[in-house]
């Protein structure tokens, strides 16, 4: 009898082997048995699975810390399978990717989206640009896959920005209003302004009025005005500036906007706006410079665009991942 399983078996099994390696229900395992029992191909292919999950855990792990090297391994071994028409081995290379794939895409792979979201008040998914209105009748709006916690006792306004950015409208009530992101704080003196946070602090741009920011408790505080933009990062703030600050704000109104800014740069704010995961496997490709404006609801064309000009190689694996080489 022939148990070879077909590729949508292989895909079932895929979904299952992630489902069960994330706290299922008792009701998910009923299911799975039932799934299993039902054809031989399905036990077939779920051995497959669960031995190609344990030869790839370590470089899943590193891909998960947005180490891409293992999947460009994958990708290279990938490509010469093709060529040389070794379908079967071909086959179970591509099942491996997909299981790194769907431990690095999957839910189940991302504990820190859970803390930040399970602690915020208001939270935007991927590609979603939202305004809200708080107690006090400030707003917020709410850059793509963002997250706040709102907090308005003990006499002061708190927001912590626990993902993304968000553009703040303050009203004026007479108690302090502070927007706390990585390791500093920004104390609204005026009214307009953005905070983003970056991988080791945040940054501050004001449209009008004045903030004053904080990069750590023991840091001196610096005062910024309209037009101005100020990065801190692990409590150390860098020289503030002149900026566009419209510009650098457009994505209120669905625009990305650069000047001869590193494609690497382009990529990862265009990654926030894709439901998925576009990785970028090649530097000298990702220091080209851009210049720009994009619109940020429509990821996939900016990325067809800029790959007509620049001549990059871009695939999508699964539906769900964009490799940029």
């Amino acid at each position: 009898m022939n148990v070879t399983p077909t590729p949508a078996q292989e895909q079932a099994a895929l979904a299952w082997l992630s489902l069960l390696h994330d706290q299922p229900s008792s009701g998910d395992q009923a299911s799975f048995s039932q799934w299993l029992r039902a054809d031989p191909a399905h036990v077939h292919a779920y051995s497959q699975v669960q031995v190609l999950w344990e030869l790839s855990e370590v470089p899943a792990r590193a891909l998960a810390d947005e180490d891409a090297q293992a999947l460009q391994g994958y990708l290279n071994a990938m490509n010469r399978s093709t060529r040389s028409r070794t379908l079967r081995w071909s086959g179970a290379l591509a099942m491996a990717a997909c299981v790194l794939l769907m431990v690095a895409m999957g839910a189940g792979w991302q504990p820190s989206r859970w803390v930040d979201d399970f602690g915020a008040d208001y939270v935007t998914a991927p590609g979603e640009v939202r305004t809200v209105i708080l107690a006090d009748q400030s707003q917020v709006t709410l850059d793509t896959d963002s997250a706040i916690a709102v907090d308005f006792s003990h006499g002061e306004r708190h927001v912590q920005l626990r993902r993304g950015a968000g553009f703040f409208q303050v009203v004026h009530t007479g108690q302090p209003f502070m927007v706390e992101a990585g390791s500093g704080e920004t104390r609204v003196l005026g009214t307009q302004f953005e905070v983003r946070l970056q991988p080791a602090g945040a940054q501050v741009t004001v449209l009008s009025g004045r903030v004053g920011v904080t990069p750590s408790k023991q840091a001196p505080q610096q005062i910024l005005t309209a037009g101005q933009q100020v990065a801190y990062a692990k409590g150390v703030a860098e020289p503030l500036h002149a900026v566009d600050s419209e510009a650098r704000l457009a994505w209120r109104d669905g625009w990305l906007n650069y000047y001869k800014a590193p494609l690497a740069e382009v990529i990862e704010d265009l990654a926030r706006y894709y439901p998925g995961r576009i990785l970028l496997l090649n530097d000298e490709m990702g220091a080209r410079r851009v210049s720009g404006s994009f619109p940020s609801k429509d990821p996939l064309a900016v990325l067809n665009a800029l790959q007509a000009v620049l001549g990059f190689e871009q695939s999508t694996v699964l539906g769900r991942m964009i490799v940029v080489r």
